[in-house]
């Protein structure tokens, strides 16, 4: 099922809810990925090629049932998402669904994984994929030294709070080429399409060919600061803008927002080439801000 009109009456992100302590896979509510994408390649659904592949990772920290024997239990999970799914998943109807497990009875962890991973494929209309840990597994998937070279110190000016792609257009230098850098930034900042809510993250840029001004690129990035759309857009955003720009021989974008609602999303999009997502293996891990 693809809802095609984000502002739905049904839709529940910054309304006054309900929230439901027994499981209900009818709370999930899915945003079609055409919405966004015909705007942004500019052809309608039937006609567009999507230039990267990518998933999107969420990882909740809140996730809780019941065991046979009524006792709680709790585990971190990650759900990802392939990029070629029909629908996102509204966030807060995401929430609502995993707050739903909490005062049910499941006979085990594989019934309860089983069950999310059923309704989830449902919900996007494609590829998922759900894994469990453990807390005291958390600490092994935190980064504690990020790779690459962050960009925020940069001396510039900032003129610009709404996405300005041009900004990027005078990036790249026309004799220097750059392979596989990597660069990244926690000064990303978009916002809510619905309720206006800040979120934040830390955004990673990999790329070969013509070299990237760090500059530039943080101007660039610092653009997104009043925009408001949900995380995925604007990731795919960002990776067209570059794309089309600074025409890179390949590129992968990767942003780690920081929850929200027991809730981070984490959208990774790579050109299509191979090399691109080597720059990413590995590198789907907490940063210390999540």
């Amino acid at each position: 099922m693809a809802i095609s009109n984000d502002s739905d009456s049904s839709l529940l992100l910054g309304k006054e809810t309900v929230y439901k302590n027994t499981y209900d896979a009818s709370l999930l509510y899915p945003i079609a990925r055409s919405n966004t994408r015909e705007g942004l390649l500019g052809e309608s659904v039937e006609q567009y090629s999507l230039p990267f592949e990518g998933v999107d990772v969420w990882s909740a920290y809140e996730v809780s049932w019941l065991n046979a024997q009524g006792k709680p239990q709790l585990r971190l999970a990650e759900f990802t998402f392939s990029h070629n799914t029909v629908n996102i998943v509204e966030s807060k109807s995401f929430k609502l669904y995993l707050n739903s497990f909490n005062q049910t009875k499941f006979d085990s962890e594989d019934q309860v994984k089983h069950t999310m991973l059923k309704d989830l494929k449902a919900s996007a209309d494609g590829e998922v994929n759900v894994s469990f840990y453990g807390l005291d597994d958390i600490d092994e998937l935190i980064i504690d030294e990020l790779p690459g070279y962050c960009i925020d110190e940069c001396s510039i000016d900032v003129e610009h709070y709404h996405p300005k792609a041009a900004l990027l257009s005078r990036s790249c230098s026309p004799s220097e080429t750059v392979n596989n850098e990597l660069l990244y930034s926690h000064l990303l900042k978009t916002n809510c399409p619905v309720t206006n809510q800040p979120d934040w993250a830390t955004i990673f840029i990999a790329y070969s060919g013509k070299k990237i001004l760090p500059e530039n690129l943080l101007a660039y990035l610092i653009s997104f600061r009043e925009h408001q759309d949900f995380h995925e857009n604007c990731v795919e955003q960002i990776f067209i803008d570059i794309q089309q720009q600074c025409k890179p021989s390949s590129l992968a974008v990767y942003a780690r927002y920081t929850r929200r609602g027991g809730l981070d999303i984490n959208p990774l999009r790579y050109s299509l080439d191979a090399s691109s997502k080597q720059f990413f293996d590995g590198l789907r891990l907490r940063t210390r801000r999540q």
